[in-house]
């Protein structure tokens, strides 16, 4: 027989066993669910309590379910039935032989468990934004007018210290006249007294002056020149571009009125969202990568600086803030990146991800023995990590498992475990 009847052979052999065993299964289940009922329900009425297996439901005609009295354990929750899939459990072998020669024809390959470092990587999507300690809007403190404009337009660069516009208000520059005043108040004055009162009104005419964003150095020119400017000039506080200009020259201002906005892209942060069961694989100060679609090939270094302490109850998913080195301004606030970051989990006994045969709460793998022999066990596997499965329970370190060929080698063991249950049967006979 060629190796390629020989597979379907196998795959045909193995889908009638699957479907024998699920009559079985039923036959069994249905049997069990007679003998052992304690009484039969209703889904739609579990008020409904009746001894007669054939009796429908009184009050919507749908058929009764039987419970099981409390001492009998349902078919679908043997763990000796459940270990070896649908198929009965005299059809399966936990060690049986396929020829060396067979297995390379179907092309099993081997690999050893080893104990390796488990890493995690965790992927997001993220959003480019301002670093708010970097962001500054001018907006007018007292009535006037803007008597002239020095920056015309967003995505000019401004340097720290530079003027950005000039205003002319009356209120100001009574304010200004008045520290002057007082001033010379201060000078002429001649008791001790006099000079102590007016310096708590100086005091309070100084603070006045810094809240209508007049600076410390031009408060104190003021001081040395005792002449009041007619306007002021405000200038950027850092290095950055202007984000806006909300104002015209010659318009009328007012109280609260947005004038120029200015932002330093030296520095941004990246807000990204992490699923509630990647929290435990995150702290803050961890290392992140990110990258734009706008830059293939160029990673941005960054890190987690802040972890929210609130869950969305949509998404489930909790935001976190990323610090990130700018100065080149290629990452612009609003834009959408990949962000990805590697949490450190230990070490662990792993095995190839093709190597494990899921079978819900377990998995299988078919360890190698000596001379073609295999074993079917039942290991208990944890998380995933890139092309490897951690195995918790069930392997030693050094133990070979099968990792190709797996399902072919899985139907030769049920097609031998039937034909040796077969031949008992025959010698019973």
């Amino acid at each position: 027989m060629t190796t390629q009847n020989r597979i379907g052979y196998l795959v045909l052999t193995t889908a009638v066993i699957v479907l024998t065993a699920f009559a079985g299964c039923q036959r069994k289940s249905a049997t069990l669910e007679e003998n052992h009922a304690d009484y039969y329900t209703c889904g739609m009425h579990p008020s409904i309590k009746i001894r007669e297996a054939k009796t429908k439901c009184p009050l919507c005609g749908m058929d009764l379910t039987p419970v099981l009295k409390k001492d009998v354990q349902p078919i679908g929750n043997d763990p000796e039935h459940d270990r070896g899939g649908m198929a009965p459990t005299g059809a399966l072998l936990n060690t049986f032989n396929v020829p060396l020669e067979q297995q390379r024809q179907i092309g099993v390959t081997y690999a050893a468990a080893e104990r390796k470092p488990l890493c995690h990587v965790i992927r997001a999507v993220g959003r480019v934004a301002l670093d708010r300690t970097r962001y500054w809007e001018f907006v007018a403190r007292v009535e006037g007018y803007v008597q002239k404009l020095h920056v015309t337009s967003p995505g000019e660069a401004v340097a720290e210290g530079q003027p950005l516009l000039t205003i002319y208000s009356p209120e100001l520059s009574a304010a200004q006249r008045e520290f002057v005043n007082l001033l010379d108040a201060r000078d002429r004055a001649t008791s001790g007294d006099g000079r102590v009162s007016t310096e708590r009104a100086i005091e309070a005419a100084h603070h006045r002056l810094e809240a209508r964003k007049i600076t410390g150095s031009q408060i104190s020119e003021l001081e040395s020149s005792r002449k009041p400017p007619e306007f002021l000039t405000l200038n950027s506080p850092f290095r950055g571009v202007v984000e806006e200009v909300a104002v015209e020259q010659g318009r009328r201002m007012m109280m609260g009125d947005r004038l120029v906005t200015v932002a330093d892209l030296s520095v941004v942060w990246v807000w990204a969202e992490f699923h509630e069961d990647e929290l435990p694989m995150i702290a803050k100060g961890q290392k992140v990568r990110v990258t734009a679609k706008a830059y293939p090939g160029q990673t941005f270094e960054g890190e987690l600086s802040l972890i929210s302490p609130f869950l969305g109850e949509t998404k489930r998913t909790v935001k976190a803030r990323i610090d990130i080195a700018n100065p080149d301004s290629k990452l612009l606030p609003g834009m959408f990146v990949n962000v990805e970051l590697t949490a450190d989990m230990g070490e662990g006994l792993t095995i190839p991800a093709s190597g494990a045969l899921p079978t819900g709460l377990h998995a299988v793998v078919f360890v190698s023995q000596t001379g073609g022999r295999l074993e079917r066990r039942i290991v208990q596997l944890g998380m995933k990590y890139g092309d490897r499965y951690e195995v918790i329970e069930g392997l030693e370190p050094g133990e070979r498992v099968v990792a190709s060929a797996n399902f072919l080698i899985d139907a030769e063991s049920k097609l031998q475990g039937v034909a040796k249950s077969f031949d008992r049967q025959t010698a019973k006979r």
